[in-house]
């Protein structure tokens, strides 16, 4: 295939774009746009591949990281987005969920405009909320949560973020990414605080086809995730609005009982 504008008639320019949480339908058409002028596309294991046929031109790099294995290093990914830039033109780093939450597109914005790039971003559905709210889990209710925390479980230094034992002393919503490997010690921090009856649910691959649920208490999510086989990529979800699923199946549940009877 050849790649639009092999010899570069745009300007050197990094665009950062948040793909959203894995559905391709949950991507914006500012997203789709800017994909459509791409000369060429970064993008992350996070991302649907069913995005990459909205930049039908564009060469494609996958720069991601799957099990541990990183196809590019952060400063490669620095360095290819400033040379692909120079060489064809508009650059796309395409991210999964939002870039600027937990995502490093600030990161790479930065490193792009001090080589001389013109820079843009354009926002994308978070994981962190989007993907509760597509298992009727709202981060915020009214009775049952007047905030939410959103943290990243696993810090730069490969620790637990402290934020989470600060989250768990409040009555917010607490939405933990990346946060899989620490769950026995977010679950410990949550237990000395007394909140072992508090609801947990943890979803892996959400909106996508193939997603998984698990749903318990602190006290019971270890065990519950170990039968579920359930695994990254994952976001765990505690507080109160858990059971808002729930509540949610039950009045479908009784709904249809009550039409089936009147037939």
């Amino acid at each position: 295939m050849e790649f639009r504008n092999s010899c570069k008639a745009t300007p050197a320019k990094l665009t950062v774009v948040g793909a959203g949480p894995g559905d391709p339908e949950l991507i914006t058409i500012k997203a789709i746009k800017a994909l459509n002028n791409a000369n060429v596309v970064l993008y992350d294991a996070l991302v649907n591949d069913a995005l990459l046929q909205y930049a039908p031109h564009a060469e494609k790099i996958f720069v991601g990281k799957r099990k541990g294995c990183y196809a590019y290093q952060q400063d490669q990914i620095n360095e290819l987005i400033v040379s692909r830039a120079h060489s064809y033109g508009h650059v796309v780093r395409l991210k999964g969920g939002d870039p600027f939450v937990f995502g490093r597109g600030a990161e790479e914005m930065e490193y792009a405009a001090s080589k001389g790039l013109e820079v843009a971003m354009v926002p994308g559905i978070s994981s962190g909320l989007s993907v509760p709210g597509y298992q009727n889990i709202p981060v915020t209710k009214r009775g049952a949560s007047e905030s939410f925390w959103m943290i990243t479980g696993t810090t730069k230094d490969h620790k637990l973020s402290e934020d989470v034992a600060l989250a768990a002393k409040s009555n917010a919503t607490v939405a933990i990414l990346m946060g899989m490997s620490k769950l026995s010690q977010i679950v410990g921090l949550f237990k000395a605080e007394g909140k072992g009856e508090t609801p947990v649910a943890i979803i892996q691959n959400g909106t996508r086809e193939n997603e998984k649920i698990g749903v318990g208490t602190i006290d019971s999510i270890v065990s519950i995730v170990d039968e579920e086989g359930l695994a990254n990529p994952a976001i765990i979800i505690i507080g109160e609005v858990v059971r808002h699923r729930e509540k949610m199946i039950q009045i479908i549940r009784d709904k249809q009982l009550e039409l089936s009877q009147k037939i």
